[in-house]
């Protein structure tokens, strides 16, 4: 699910490329947005890529592509996204251009019926890339029954990979990432981070004096840098559920 920002930049974007073929600069997606700096931009932006709607492209200025634009259901807010001034819903017969792959890196703590005979049912917060608080994605209706071998002490909970900015570490797309809840987690550990209150990410986490590193497993993403009161620890990595 997209943020209602997420959404207006989007559409911003895709407007300006269909209309001139040019991205927007930085400065006019903050004033079109209302945003009050740059780096809230960079974040959407982030969180767009990650979640496979928008392609930064190498080597050039302001040169972004719309891969996908979702629909109104898939939208935090719906018609909501809608109403900053100058956006417009985007045109009826836009085309989305999909990047697809068959990359499947093993992962050793994947599940296989051999070990899947205790379970325990676990809740299913909703899916997990960028954008999107935690306390958001609560839902004590959906639930997924985990083995138990996968588990340890403490509180778990299970959200639903989104995008593949942690292919590198054997995460995919559609993956179930089994979360122990914590506000801690040691240097190199893949943690679900909230950034500034309001965008949740599962990233490696790496802390250096006073900044503190969020690390994607895909070269094509770059490694962001916070200040220590900015980055929040939800929930520490313990395991990977997938279905075949």
């Amino acid at each position: 699910m997209l943020t209602r920002k997420q959404y207006e930049l989007l559409v911003f974007i895709n407007q300006r490329l269909s209309a001139g073929g040019v991205s927007p600069s930085f400065d006019e997606m903050k004033e079109a947005l209302k945003l009050k700096s740059k780096s809230g931009i960079h974040r959407l932006i982030t969180g767009l890529e990650e979640r496979g709607f928008l392609r930064r492209l190498p080597h050039r200025a302001r040169a972004l592509q719309v891969l996908q634009l979702p629909d109104a259901a898939s939208v935090s807010g719906s018609r909501a996204a809608l109403s900053t001034p100058g956006l417009r819903e985007p045109a009826a017969g836009f085309t989305p251009q999909v990047i697809k792959g068959d990359f499947r890196p093993s992962f050793q703590g994947a599940v296989t019926p051999a070990n899947a005979a205790s379970a325990l049912s676990l809740p299913l917060y909703g899916k997990i890339a960028a954008g999107t608080p935690i306390e958001a994605l609560r839902d004590n209706t959906s639930s997924i029954d985990v083995p138990t071998s996968l588990l340890g002490q403490g509180t778990h909970y299970c959200l639903e990979v989104e995008g593949d900015s942690m292919v590198e570490a054997g995460i995919l797309d559609g993956d179930f990432a089994v979360i122990r809840q914590a506000d801690t987690a040691e240097n190199g550990s893949i943690v679900v981070a909230l950034v500034d209150e309001q965008e949740a990410t599962l990233k490696r986490i790496r802390r250096k004096g006073a900044s503190v590193a969020l690390e994607p497993a895909n070269t094509a993403y770059e490694t962001r840098i916070f200040g220590p009161d900015r980055v929040k620890v939800q929930g520490r990595l313990v395991g990977i559920y997938r279905r075949y």
